[in-house]
């Protein structure tokens, strides 16, 4: 990140995104997705897992080709299967020969996972987590941590959620993202424990939230107001159950009326055609009624409404939008 004060914003688009219902898009479309994403603003584009498809191993291969102006390409994996295996792992080695500036990797942070789902104690769990981001940074990556089910986790054992959190930290993270990963936390939750990690961690921190209680957006704009500094969503909200923090709402709110500031430029003038861009590759009808992109946005029907908006849009519309377009 340039500077703490700025924002850094991460597109899961073509990795979270596409695992989302009836998705399913070719390499060109992730190419050309990519290329719309770069010229938009995005800092990082999370491109796919190369170690879960053929698809996104060549996906990386040929995104190498593209000349690119803004945004680093991000491969995604996981920690490694074993802590005694780290220099071994598949999936690790495969993350390392996409070739990417930046890899993303997720690690249990939810006690309940680590026992049940990888059978591993508390100080096996703790040294694959340090151990695999260890390994990474030792291969020159910008290393991103995604603490997966963190807000589950920590509401269950905070103890062995921030002590995940500190072992990724001591192996040289980059950035440590706190994921709501069952979206099932609420903004209060979500505050509250943001600041009580911000006691304990002084790496970077990010959010990654998702919508399946319908406040993926809000969840993320609380946790920037708490002072997080990376921002992980997807175009449209795409993304697995009911997706992911919608990049086309969070970047307004965060921009017009947050007032922050983002790491690239990021022309909100460009958004709605990004959105509808992203549809149509995907094959997806547009949501009408988007926040700030849906063609009903600003559309009015009710008589007073059209008579007042028509002085003044500010009455009746969220946000002044001739001031929006401008920004």
């Amino acid at each position: 990140m340039k500077e703490n004060n700025l924002i850094e914003i991460f597109d899961t688009t073509l990795r979270d995104g596409t695992q989302g219902e009836k998705i399913s898009i070719s390499i060109h479309d992730k190419l050309t997705i990519t290329q719309r994403l770069d010229e938009f603003g995005i800092d990082v584009i999370e491109g796919g897992w190369p170690g879960s498809n053929p698809k996104d191993k060549e996906y990386f291969e040929r995104v190498k080709k593209l000349n690119l102006q803004n945004a680093k390409i991000c491969a995604f994996g996981s920690t490694a299967r074993y802590p005694d295996k780290v220099q071994t792992d598949n999936n690790l080695n495969l993350l390392i020969a996409a070739e990417t500036p930046v890899i993303s990797i997720f690690g249990k942070t939810w006690r309940f996972h680590s026992e049940v789902s990888l059978g591993l104690t508390y100080a096996q769990n703790e040294d694959l987590i340090y151990e695999s981001v260890l390994f990474l940074k030792e291969k020159g990556r910008k290393v991103i941590f995604d603490a997966e089910h963190f807000f589950d986790g920590y509401k269950n054992d905070a103890q062995f959620a921030l002590k995940m959190l500190q072992a990724a930290e001591k192996a040289g993270a980059d950035v440590i993202v706190l994921c709501d990963t069952n979206g099932g936390s609420l903004p209060d939750d979500v505050r509250k424990i943001v600041r009580d990690v911000k006691q304990v961690i002084k790496t970077p921190l990010g959010i990654h939230t998702h919508n399946d209680g319908e406040v993926a957006v809000a969840n993320t704009l609380v946790a920037i107001e708490e002072g997080t500094t990376h921002v992980q969503g997807t175009i449209n909200g795409v993304g697995e159950r009911c997706g992911n923090a919608n990049l086309c709402s969070v970047l307004p709110n965060l921009i017009f009326k947050m007032k922050k500031k983002t790491s690239q430029q990021i022309n909100l003038q460009n958004l709605h055609s990004l959105s509808h861009f992203v549809y149509e590759i995907m094959n997806l009808v547009p949501n009408t009624r988007a926040a700030y992109v849906g063609n009903s946005a600003f559309a009015h029907k009710g008589g007073i409404h059209v008579s007042s908006v028509l002085k003044d849009n500010r009455m009746y519309d969220s946000v002044d939008l001739f001031s929006f377009l401008k920004v």
